[in-house]
């Protein structure tokens, strides 16, 4: 999908998210635009790479990548390890994530996700700025991509361009 067709298919669902949370609109298309490539990839109607509990009955085993601080993490497959002499790993694992009947599913999940966890304490209350929510959801560890949030405000700018 183009970002102005992405735009077109989520809006609503992500309009409908910040009127019941006040999360950013412009932050939940974002961080959607960003984890799937544009929906290229929303495998199971996962848009936010939300990983699963042991007691969720709606999962899916998926490939993924991961940079962590110790060599001895464990997932349910390791495909490969990579040393990036900084202290980090690069891991590409297959791991457990939450799986969606609808894409509005996925998004209405993803908001509560953050009510639900309290290390996203400090996020929601900036819940309303998206560049002050990425730069929290970083320090909180949505992700371990250590520039997920450089990346999700470029992602915004092209949100907001293609609205």
């Amino acid at each position: 999908m183009t970002p102005k067709e992405f735009n077109k298919a989520f809006l609503a669902d992500a309009k409908e998210c910040e009127r019941t949370t006040g999360i950013s609109y412009i932050a939940t298309l974002a961080q959607a635009a960003l984890e799937t490539g544009w929906a290229k990839a929303v495998p199971g109607n996962m848009f936010f790479g939300i990983k699963a509990k042991s007691t969720d009955t709606e999962k899916q085993l998926i490939t993924t990548r991961e940079v962590l601080k110790t060599p001895n993490a464990k997932f349910p497959e390791i495909i490969s390890i990579v040393d990036n002499k900084n202290g980090t790993w690069s891991y590409k694992v297959k791991d457990w994530f939450r799986k969606y009947k609808t894409p509005a599913d996925s998004f209405k999940d993803h908001s509560k996700f953050f009510f639900e966890n309290p290390r996203y304490k400090n996020a929601l209350l900036v819940k309303s700025d998206y560049n002050k929510w990425f730069d929290e959801l970083q320090r909180a560890g949505y992700a371990t991509d250590p520039n997920y949030a450089k990346t999700l405000k470029a992602v915004a700018k092209t949100i907001i361009k293609n609205l």
